[in-house]
C-alpha cells in the first residue's frame, strides 16, 4: 500500500465515523437527497403532456453537480455530505457520477422531445407515448443512482439503456436511438 492510499485509507475511516447518525451513506460516503434535484424534474416532465405550460419550469431546471446541490440546499449535514464525496470510494463515486452524467443527458434529450412534441401540436396521449421512453430511463437511472447510494455495485450499462429506449414503441425509431446513443459515448 501506498502513502497516497493509506492516508486516503485514514481520511475514510475518520469521516465514517462522523457519517454515523447522519443521513450519508458510511460506506458510499454519498446521500440520497441529492436525488431530489433529479426527482423534481421528472415530476415536472410527467405532467408536461397533460399541462403544457410546466414545460416553462421544466426549462428553468439544470443540472447541479452534488457539490452545488448541497452548497444550495438545507440539508442539515451539506457540509459534511460534500466533503464525504470528495473522498468516496472510487468504486461508487465513479459508477455514480456516470449515472449523473446519464441522467442529465437522457433529461435534455426528454425535454428537447417535449418541446419538439408541443411544437408539432401533439395531443397529450401521444406526447406521453413519446416521452414514456425516457420517463422509464430516468426513473431506472434514479434507482441506479439510489442503488450506488446504498452500496451496490450493479449500475446500467449502455446495451440495457439500448433496450430499454428500444423496446418502449415507436418513438424510439432507430434515427432518434442513434441520436440518444450518442449522448452515452
Amino acid at each position: 500500500m501506498s502513502m497516497d492510499e493509506g492516508h486516503a485509507l485514514a481520511v475514510q475511516a475518520r469521516l465514517r465515523e462522523r457519517l454515523q447518525g447522519t443521513n450519508i451513506h458510511a460506506q458510499t460516503f454519498l446521500a440520497t437527497d441529492y436525488l431530489n434535484h433529479f426527482n423534481e424534474v421528472v415530476m415536472l416532465l410527467d405532467m408536461v403532456p397533460d399541462m403544457p405550460e410546466v414545460l416553462e419550469d421544466a426549462r428553468g431546471w439544470h443540472p447541479l453537480s452534488y457539490q452545488d446541490h448541497f452548497h444550495a440546499s438545507g440539508f442539515s449535514d451539506r457540509e459534511l455530505a460534500i466533503e464525504a464525496y470528495e473522498h468516496a470510494p472510487p468504486r461508487f463515486r465513479r459508477p455514480f457520477d456516470r449515472t449523473v452524467e446519464q441522467i442529465n443527458n437522457v433529461v435534455a434529450q426528454m425535454l428537447g422531445q417535449a418541446e419538439a412534441g408541443l411544437m408539432r401540436g401533439i395531443g397529450p396521449d401521444e406526447l406521453r407515448m413519446e416521452l414514456s421512453p425516457y420517463q422509464s430511463l430516468l426513473r431506472r437511472l434514479i434507482e441506479t443512482a439510489s442503488g450506488i447510494i446504498h452500496g451496490s455495485e450493479v449500475v446500467l450499462d449502455q446495451a440495457e439503456i439500448d433496450v430499454l429506449l428500444g423496446s418502449e414503441g415507436p418513438s424510439a425509431s432507430p434515427s432518434r436511438q442513434d441520436e440518444i446513443d450518442a449522448l452515452f459515448k
